[in-house]
């Protein structure tokens, strides 16, 4: 592969990765807005039956967010590796392993809309309401487990990111810096959460941040440096010399 494709290669890879990055932000955040209401309310079966359309959407964006994650670390591989393949491979099975928290969290919701529909069609039938309400408890609890530990999966995922980006310098350092940052705050609050306390500000850097670098990536695109372009050049051109010429 010539430096010219090469350098086309890359720049297609960070505008997909950037895109990729925003998708996933905006899923989750759709997703939240979308189910939060019916989940945390009291009545949460009978809620969510009526907005089960909302839940059901809310899980698809959070299928959408999966697999997202999956498709940035591993556009990503080829160019991370040459800072540390371990690593690398690392960031692409821990961003699976993210992937994997949010089907889980998927198969809760969609499991609790069915109960929901199930409670509502039930309706003076106690003894049938007190079993389905029990085990929307499991599954609420599912869901609650789900939550926090995906912080903590992916918060584990941008720390080998950003230690890869600022190994590199595919990105400016101070970008790099402030993955690193915010991917340890996101981390923190996944651990606090899991223990009952953690404030979602703790996470909120980690979402500017990460739309900082997709804004940085779709129009800048990776930072080659210099001596490594020329390394490339170099190894790109073929070894032409002139016949009967001496080294």
């Amino acid at each position: 592969m010539n430096t010219h494709t090469q350098t086309h290669t890359y720049r297609k890879t960070a505008i997909a990765v950037g895109i990729l990055f925003v998708i996933a932000t905006v899923a989750a955040l759709l997703s939240t807005a979308l189910t939060s209401g019916a989940l945390d309310a009291p009545d949460y079966l009978a809620r969510i039956a009526t907005q089960s359309d909302q839940v059901i959407a809310g899980a698809l964006l959070l299928i959408a967010g999966g697999i997202s994650a999956v498709l940035i670390a591993a556009l990503l591989f080829p160019v991370l590796r040459r800072s540390g393949e371990g690593l690398a491979l690392g960031y692409l099975g821990v961003r699976i392993l993210e992937a994997v928290t949010l089907f889980v969290d998927v198969v809760a919701l969609l499991l609790l809309v069915t109960l929901g529909r199930d409670f509502v069609h039930a309706g003076a039938h106690a003894v049938a309401a007190s079993d389905l309400t029990a085990l929307g408890a499991v599954l609420q609890a599912a869901h609650h487990w789900a939550f926090p530990l995906n912080p903590v999966v992916s918060g584990l995922g941008a720390l080998l990111l950003y230690s890869l980006l600022y190994r590199s310098r595919l990105v400016p350092r101070w970008l790099s810096v402030w993955g690193l940052a915010s991917a340890a705050l996101v981390f923190v609050f996944g651990l606090l959460r899991m223990y009952g306390g953690g404030s979602l500000v703790l996470a909120l850097p980690i979402g500017v941040q990460e739309m900082a670098l997709a804004g940085w990536l779709i129009a800048k695109g990776f930072s080659m440096p210099k001596g490594r372009r020329v390394t490339e050049r170099r190894s790109a051109s073929p070894a032409l010399s002139p016949v009967g010429s001496r080294p």
